[in-house]
């Protein structure tokens, strides 16, 4: 009776022992699935010290950024072909449908600013249109009004009814440093919101190709696409440099090469400001022609520096006349802050409230002096006018082809007064340039007046010689009336 106990004991416990491991198996192919993976953890943004991802950045930003609708409105063409004669009747015989205007859509990018639905985006997208829509991340769509336009920054201001609303804090782009690492959030070719990653690639850029050419671009190669316009450069803590504009194209496609311009946010802001206060914007105005300081106009000038703007002109009345600067003269700083370019200078001057008085640090024959000025309110008619042009009228020409490769003549009352050049006093009146001669390769063209040569008043084909014969083997410097404006050139005599 015990073995048989015992038995059945071992038995059972047999049994246990087979239904456990075969169960576990069971129980464990039950309990997991294996279409339910467990999700892999997040990736971490930063390995090693370096960063491996933008996503917290992106997801901060990126809702801030906003598609926008442009819509025209324009007529289809006239057909002007000659119609047959069977053309002519058969439009009698058929009912003519109205002309309706066709739409022309223009896509951007914009960015919203602020919490009640203001958008900050390029002139270009949205000037001349008449309904401009804003399509946000997660596709909710408004219809913008226009607050302001000002074309000579290429900047304008939209306003949406809606609060709460995602937005941007403008950083300080004068902080940004060449090298940084900077995301471009916008709306390329209309495929849908898209960020790239680059870096700052230069500062101070000037492009030429805006209306007022009020430009101080910060350069990038994170890829910027049509589309883009209105969109945001930010930087890595999540804050608004940039206002994407411009692109060098590398072909017709228009494509992105891998050059950029951004409207720094300190320009930005400080338009955004005037036109959300007053509508428009307004700039100071000096009242003088500028050039940068070229390395042969520092042999000629002999500078010890190449820094600062030098005055090619000065408009009679303006702030800069009643201040005493003259032609000549080179503006090295502007309340005590010290002048790279002249870029550099025309920007300052216009981001001052006109009215508002200035200090320029001025170097004049060596010398520097403090000159005080009021700035007047820029104007569009301040731009600098058309130049005319004069026939060939006098008789006592001479060539100078064997030091400048030009012909020059004294310039007459007749000559000085069809060229606008009363205030100039004489000069001498370039004929001819020869094409491969080094007046043309300095950039002197037929129709310029020569006012001065090394810093000498010419009056005479002598007072040249004289000034050519001089100069030794350092540039020549010449003052030349061109164009409606006087500039300084440098010429390398032969």
């Amino acid at each position: 009776m015990k073995n048989k106990t015992l038995l059945a004991l071992a038995l059972i416990a047999a049994t246990l022992f087979s239904i456990t491991g075969c169960g576990s198996g069971l129980l464990g192919t039950e309990s997991s699935p294996p279409s339910s993976a467990p999700a892999a953890p997040p990736a971490p943004m930063v390995v090693d010290g370096m960063r491996t991802s933008y996503a917290d950045i992106v997801d901060r930003t990126s809702p801030a950024v906003v598609r926008i609708e442009a819509d025209q409105k324009r007529k289809s063409p006239a057909n002007v072909e000659r119609q047959s004669p069977e053309d002519f009747f058969r439009q009698f015989q058929q009912p003519q449908q109205e002309q309706r205007p066709q739409i022309e859509r223009g896509l951007g990018s914009g960015v919203m600013v602020d919490a009640n639905g203001h958008i900050l985006t390029n002139n270009h997208v949205v000037e001349g249109a008449e309904k401009i829509t804003i399509a946000m991340s997660d596709n909710k769509t408004y219809e913008a009004k226009v607050v302001g336009l000002d074309a000579p920054s290429d900047l304008a201001v939209l306003k949406i009814e809606a609060t709460g609303l995602p937005f941007l804090n403008l950083g300080d782009s004068d902080t940004v440093r060449v090298g940084d690492i900077v995301l471009a959030i916008g709306n390329p070719l209309g495929i849908g919101q898209t960020v790239t990653a680059g870096i700052i690639s230069a500062k101070g850029r000037r492009t030429g190709l805006s209306d007022g050419s009020y430009e101080d671009f910060l350069q990038t190669d994170a890829p910027i696409n049509r589309g883009n316009s209105g969109g945001a450069l930010v930087s890595l803590n999540g804050e608004l440099i940039g206002i994407n504009s411009q692109i060098l194209s590398g072909g017709p496609s228009g494509g992105s090469i891998g050059i950029g311009f951004s409207i720094p946010s300190n320009m930005a802001k400080s338009v955004m400001d005037q036109l959300i206060q007053n509508g428009r914007v307004r700039r100071g105005l000096l009242g003088v022609g500028l050039q940068n300081i070229t390395d042969d106009m520092e042999k000629a000038l002999e500078l010890t520096e190449k820094k600062g703007a030098l005055v090619g002109s000065v408009q009679r009345g303006s702030s800069a006349d009643k201040a005493g600067i003259k032609r000549g003269d080179i503006i090295t700083a502007i309340n005590g802050e010290r002048i790279e370019d002249r870029n550099i200078l025309r920007n300052k001057i216009a981001g001052t409230a006109p009215g508002t008085e200035i200090k320029l640090t001025v170097s004049r024959e060596g010398r520097e002096t403090d000159l005080s000025a009021t700035l007047d309110e820029f104007k569009a008619e301040d731009s600098r006018a058309e130049s005319k042009t004069a026939d060939d009228g006098g008789t006592s020409k001479e060539n100078q082809s064997g030091k400048l490769g030009v012909t020059l003549e004294p310039v007459t009352p007749e000559i000085t007064k069809r060229l606008g050049l009363e205030n100039e006093g004489e000069g001498l009146l370039v004929t001819q340039v020869e094409q491969s001669g080094p007046a043309a390769e300095a950039g002197l063209s037929r129709g310029d007046v020569i006012l001065e040569v090394n810093r000498r008043v010419v009056k005479s084909i002598e007072d040249v010689r004289t000034a050519l014969d001089g100069s030794g083997g350092r540039p020549v410097l010449l003052l030349v009336a061109t164009r409606g404006r006087t500039i300084y050139l440098t010429v390398r005599p032969e």
